[in-house]
């Protein structure tokens, strides 16, 4: 393979005093890009998040840190959670003696992530259960970026919920934010007034809250996860895509709506169409992507707005807004 031609423009920018971002390309996928941060100190450097394990995401990730000045001998990284354009090029950077780091659910799942990931899995069963295509499924765990793209398999040191990181005149606290994943972490510097989010507070797009199992509400876990945050003194938000978030509360409580927005217009489905599955009512639900119709969406953009989908289910069914019936091997729901 013939190596890339060397970057023109600058490719890291400054956020504050020691604090940078890498914006780091994620080609044909809807999110476009993942924030990376870096924090610099003299000697030692922390990385936060760093896009999935493919050349385009290394070529400007490792740039940025070349400009930087970032020396991966004395760089530790951290991934918010396991999602792969997250961590996926953490195992190529890390350096011997070096730490990665990620919160403490989400590390240990990292073992077991992959594990019996095929269509006959219980994510997949689960999926044929809610009305994915059986002849899709195949394809779909073939297509899938965090089997794609998550590099090989790491240790992580686990942290938990109010551990401190010192960096860089930062003191970045760890707070438990699940919904998005099960172990999502968000980092608040109480001084600063700083958060550094993840994908739990995003300011262009919404978080996608997928659910592949009857045992969880991720959905009502990460609504309480925003309410959690709400509450914090926040000037900065660093999210994990797209723009810096400057009215934090604002965001999470639009947040907040939006989801129940979306659960409203679920109930609206099944009230006017009477017991649907999750994939029918996901293709009856407004997204925000170019396609004529459900038939031509992407098969991924599919599978995710399927789980989404099964997200406000499971969530207005702990609600008691909805009933669920085991209909054979098909799970349905009525309002």
């Amino acid at each position: 393979m013939l190596p890339f031609a060397p970057m023109a423009e600058p490719v890291a920018e400054k956020i504050l005093d020691s604090l940078y971002r890498v914006v780091v390309p994620l080609p044909r996928n809807p999110l476009k890009e993942v924030n990376c941060y870096v924090l610099a100190e003299d000697d030692r450097w922390l990385v936060i998040d760093t896009g999935m394990n493919r050349p385009e995401c290394r070529e400007v990730l490792t740039a940025g840190l070349d400009e930087i000045g970032v020396d991966l001998e004395k760089a530790d990284f951290l991934a918010t959670h396991l999602h792969a354009d997250h961590h996926g090029l953490i195992p190529e950077l890390l350096r011997p003696g070096r730490t990665a780091s990620m919160g403490a659910i989400d590390a240990a799942a990292m073992g077991r992530a992959h594990g019996g990931w095929s269509e006959n899995s219980p994510m997949g069963v689960y999926l044929r259960r809610s009305g994915f295509p059986p002849e899709e499924l195949a394809e779909s765990f073939k297509r899938h970026p965090g089997a794609r793209f998550s590099g090989q398999m790491i240790e992580y040191a686990p942290l938990y919920e109010g551990d401190v990181i010192e960096i860089a005149g930062y003191r970045l606290e760890v707070i438990d934010t699940p919904g998005h994943t099960f172990g999502h972490i968000s980092l608040y510097d109480r001084a600063k007034r700083l958060f550094i989010a993840g994908d739990h507070i995003l300011g262009d797009i919404t978080p996608n809250i997928q659910a592949w199992a009857d045992d969880h509400d991720p959905l009502g876990l990460y609504l309480e996860s925003v309410a959690k945050v709400e509450a914090l003194d926040v000037e900065l938000c660093l999210p994990g895509h797209r723009s810096l978030i400057h009215d934090f509360k604002g965001r999470c409580r639009e947040l907040r709506e939006h989801h129940e927005t979306r659960g409203q217009e679920v109930l609206d489905i099944l009230r006017a169409n009477g017991s649907r599955n999750a994939y029918q009512t996901a293709s009856e639900m407004t997204w925000d992507i170019r396609a004529r119709s459900w038939d031509d969406f992407p098969i991924m953009q599919r599978w995710f707005a399927t789980g989404e989908a099964i997200a406000h289910l499971r969530w207005l069914e702990d609600l008691g807004e909805l009933q669920r019936e085991d209909a054979g091997e098909r799970i349905l729901y009525s309002a």
